[in-house]
């Protein structure tokens, strides 16, 4: 079993929970990108975020920084 938070999670998952949590407009003030500012959509953030390692070793920051919240909901 691994130790690792996002063992088994792809990245539309990690995008998806993050958007359905904080929003779009919430997203962007947390982490300033692009994909979260202008004509945000989970494809656009997704592909950018592929494309893009410094940005999405953030989105998966904050999605482990998330995870408590979402455990107690």
């Amino acid at each position: 079993m691994s130790n690792d938070p996002l063992h088994g999670i792809t990245l539309k998952t990690i995008v998806e929970t993050l958007v359905d949590y904080y929003g779009f407009d919430t997203l962007e003030e947390l982490i300033p990108i692009n994909c979260f500012k202008k004509d945000p959509s989970v494809k656009s953030s997704l592909t950018f975020l592929r494309k893009t390692p410094w940005a999405r070793k953030k989105v998966e920051e904050l999605y482990i920084r998330t995870l408590p919240k979402l455990n107690n909901r």
